[in-house]
Protein backbone atom coordinates (compact mmCIF):
# COMPACT_ATOMS: atom_id res chain seq x y z
CA UNK A 1 0.00 0.00 0.00
CA UNK A 2 1.61 3.36 -0.71
CA UNK A 3 1.46 6.80 1.21
CA UNK A 4 -1.39 7.80 -0.72
CA UNK A 5 -3.57 4.76 -0.59
CA UNK A 6 -3.27 4.71 3.70
CA UNK A 7 -3.97 8.79 3.82
CA UNK A 8 -7.20 8.21 1.21
CA UNK A 9 -8.33 4.69 3.83
CA UNK A 10 -11.62 4.83 6.04
CA UNK A 11 -11.81 3.29 8.69
CA UNK A 12 -15.12 3.00 10.43
CA UNK A 13 -15.11 2.43 14.27
CA UNK A 14 -17.48 0.68 16.68
CA UNK A 15 -18.56 -2.36 17.89
CA UNK A 16 -19.83 -5.41 16.03
CA UNK A 17 -22.97 -6.07 17.33
CA UNK A 18 -24.22 -2.57 17.71
CA UNK A 19 -27.48 -2.28 15.31
CA UNK A 20 -26.44 0.48 13.46
CA UNK A 21 -22.68 -0.47 12.90
CA UNK A 22 -23.99 -3.16 11.63
CA UNK A 23 -26.45 -1.53 9.11
CA UNK A 24 -23.28 1.09 7.66
CA UNK A 25 -21.40 -2.12 7.30
CA UNK A 26 -23.89 -3.51 4.93
CA UNK A 27 -24.33 -0.10 3.41
CA UNK A 28 -20.67 0.07 2.99
CA UNK A 29 -20.82 -3.26 1.73
CA UNK A 30 -23.40 -3.01 -0.83
CA UNK A 31 -21.94 -0.04 -2.61
CA UNK A 32 -18.65 -1.15 -2.39
CA UNK A 33 -17.11 0.86 -0.60
CA UNK A 34 -13.77 -0.37 1.32
CA UNK A 35 -13.05 0.75 4.58
CA UNK A 36 -10.88 -0.94 7.88
CA UNK A 37 -12.95 -2.01 10.53
CA UNK A 38 -11.91 -0.96 13.80
CA UNK A 39 -13.53 -2.79 17.15
CA UNK A 40 -13.98 -0.07 19.56
CA UNK A 41 -13.81 -2.20 22.52
CA UNK A 42 -10.97 -5.27 21.33
CA UNK A 43 -8.93 -3.09 20.34
CA UNK A 44 -9.64 0.16 22.15
CA UNK A 45 -8.95 3.83 21.18
CA UNK A 46 -5.94 5.12 21.35
CA UNK A 47 -5.78 8.68 23.30
CA UNK A 48 -4.82 10.98 20.64
CA UNK A 49 -7.41 9.56 17.76
CA UNK A 50 -10.17 10.33 20.79
CA UNK A 51 -8.46 13.70 21.49
CA UNK A 52 -8.53 14.20 17.57
CA UNK A 53 -12.33 13.41 17.36
CA UNK A 54 -13.08 15.56 20.42
CA UNK A 55 -11.26 18.77 19.20
CA UNK A 56 -13.31 18.41 16.04
CA UNK A 57 -16.71 17.62 16.84
CA UNK A 58 -17.12 18.37 21.05
CA UNK A 59 -17.35 15.97 23.39
CA UNK A 60 -21.60 16.44 23.20
CA UNK A 61 -21.53 14.68 19.80
CA UNK A 62 -19.16 11.60 20.94
CA UNK A 63 -20.83 10.77 24.12
CA UNK A 64 -23.79 8.65 23.86
CA UNK A 65 -25.68 9.93 26.46
CA UNK A 66 -28.77 7.57 25.29
CA UNK A 67 -27.10 4.31 25.57
CA UNK A 68 -26.43 1.40 28.44
CA UNK A 69 -22.91 2.20 28.67
CA UNK A 70 -24.00 5.69 29.51
CA UNK A 71 -27.22 4.85 31.91
CA UNK A 72 -25.65 2.32 34.08
CA UNK A 73 -22.41 5.00 35.19
CA UNK A 74 -23.47 5.93 38.54
CA UNK A 75 -24.52 9.51 38.66
CA UNK A 76 -21.32 11.18 40.26
CA UNK A 77 -19.58 9.84 37.07
CA UNK A 78 -21.92 11.28 34.46
CA UNK A 79 -22.13 14.58 36.42
CA UNK A 80 -18.16 15.10 35.96
CA UNK A 81 -18.26 14.52 32.67
CA UNK A 82 -18.32 18.52 31.66
CA UNK A 83 -15.77 19.18 28.91
CA UNK A 84 -13.38 17.00 25.97
CA UNK A 85 -10.28 16.17 28.99
CA UNK A 86 -13.47 14.13 31.38
CA UNK A 87 -15.13 12.84 28.14
CA UNK A 88 -11.84 11.79 26.69
CA UNK A 89 -11.54 9.60 29.50
CA UNK A 90 -14.48 8.35 29.57
CA UNK A 91 -14.51 6.89 26.10
CA UNK A 92 -10.55 5.33 27.10
CA UNK A 93 -11.94 3.72 29.73
CA UNK A 94 -15.40 2.62 28.11
CA UNK A 95 -15.52 2.55 24.53
CA UNK A 96 -18.62 1.92 24.01
CA UNK A 97 -19.97 5.26 25.25
CA UNK A 98 -18.73 6.52 22.22
CA UNK A 99 -21.52 7.51 19.65
CA UNK A 100 -21.43 5.32 16.79
CA UNK A 101 -20.44 4.30 14.11
CA UNK A 102 -17.46 6.84 13.62
CA UNK A 103 -16.57 7.20 9.85
CA UNK A 104 -13.10 8.80 9.85
CA UNK A 105 -11.60 9.58 6.54
CA UNK A 106 -8.73 11.82 5.35
CA UNK A 107 -10.58 14.92 5.23
CA UNK A 108 -13.93 14.44 7.47
CA UNK A 109 -15.07 12.74 10.40
CA UNK A 110 -18.69 11.33 10.47
CA UNK A 111 -20.79 10.09 13.66
CA UNK A 112 -23.84 7.94 13.60
CA UNK A 113 -25.69 6.37 9.87
CA UNK A 114 -28.10 7.25 7.75
CA UNK A 115 -28.36 6.06 3.93
CA UNK A 116 -28.37 9.96 2.88
CA UNK A 117 -25.81 11.04 5.05
CA UNK A 118 -23.26 8.20 3.68
CA UNK A 119 -24.14 8.71 0.00
CA UNK A 120 -23.35 12.57 0.92
CA UNK A 121 -19.85 10.77 2.08
CA UNK A 122 -19.39 8.98 -0.89
CA UNK A 123 -20.77 10.93 -3.53
CA UNK A 124 -23.07 8.75 -4.29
Amino acid sequence: MTLTDMAMKKVLYGIPNCDTVKKARAWLAAHGQEVDFHDVKKQGLERATGAAWLAELGWEVLVNRKGTTWRKLPDERRAAIVDQASALELMLEFPSVIKRPVLQGPDRLEVGFSDEQYRQVFKL
